[in-house]
């Protein structure tokens, strides 16, 4: 990818990032940046006055390049195997196949308000050490006195639970329990997918064609993944309800 087509991508109306929000984006450093592209492994953003914009190309880049690095890969293999695919062709597809695998999996509004607003909100039922739990839950992010919610699905249900007299500690638990049930799912649809779809020979080397097909395959699996959890929890939820109302109406009699 040229420094030419990152500038497009940008100028073309697809996202930008300034140089910390990309680094943040992709999990690195900022210092990073200047490495890879002094390495040749990041093309140069676009510019306008002082201000450096990097694109969502740059972005799939840098998340390829870290990627690769945890996967045993040095710094001059990344830049000699990045140099293949681009004399090849098959950078812009290797790049595109990582954002449709990646794009569209979180669908969230999230939500940020100041600390007196959040202890408003939540009253005394939210202490220090919840907000820590929270955090490490990644239900919330604090950054000085603002705090966001990244998902406000999640900050409703959380909500709800409290008017009904659930304690915010046990939302926690059961938050905590549920975060660890869906990486376990999560792992187990990843798995399957690349021992099935992907196969064994890895992206490398696989052709265009078997590419798109992974990417296909990638985007049919994002609202089956859903839809499988969703109607196995409903069908689970159903049981149990009726097991517990039934247990109810015998202690009743």
């Amino acid at each position: 990818m040229s420094s030419e087509v990152a500038g497009d991508a940008v100028a073309a109306g697809g996202a930008r990032y300034r140089r910390e929000e990309v680094a943040r984006a992709a999990g690195v450093k900022v210092r990073n940046l200047r490495y890879y592209q002094e390495r040749g492994l990041l093309p140069p953003p676009r510019r306008e006055g002082r201000i450096a914009w990097y694109s969502d190309d740059h972005l799939a880049r840098l998340r390829l390049i870290d990627d690769l690095l945890g996967r045993g890969y040095t710094v001059n293999g990344i830049a000699e195997l990045l140099t293949a695919w681009e004399q090849g062709g098959g950078i812009a597809q290797l790049l595109g196949l990582r954002r449709e695998m990646t794009r569209d999996w979180v669908q969230e509004e999230p939500v940020t308000m100041g600390l007196a607003e959040l202890r408003e909100l939540f009253g005394p039922a939210a202490t220090s050490q919840d907000t820590r739990r929270a955090a490490a839950l990644e239900y919330v992010r604090v950054d000085g006195d603002t705090v966001t919610f990244p998902s406000r699905r999640l900050l409703e249900a959380t909500l709800t639970l409290l008017r009904q007299g659930v304690p915010l500690a046990e939302i926690l638990d059961a938050g905590g329990f549920v975060h660890a049930q869906a990486a376990a799912l999560a792992d187990r649809f990843v798995a399957l997918f690349r021992r099935h779809v992907i196969g064994p020979e890895g992206l490398e080397q696989l052709s265009a064609t078997q590419l798109d097909h992974i990417a296909e395959a990638a985007a049919a699996l994002r609202p089956v993944a859903g839809e499988v959890v969703a109607a196995e929890f409903a069908r689970a939820m159903a049981r149990r309800v009726e097991a517990e109302v039934a247990a109810l109406l015998r202690t009743e009699q």
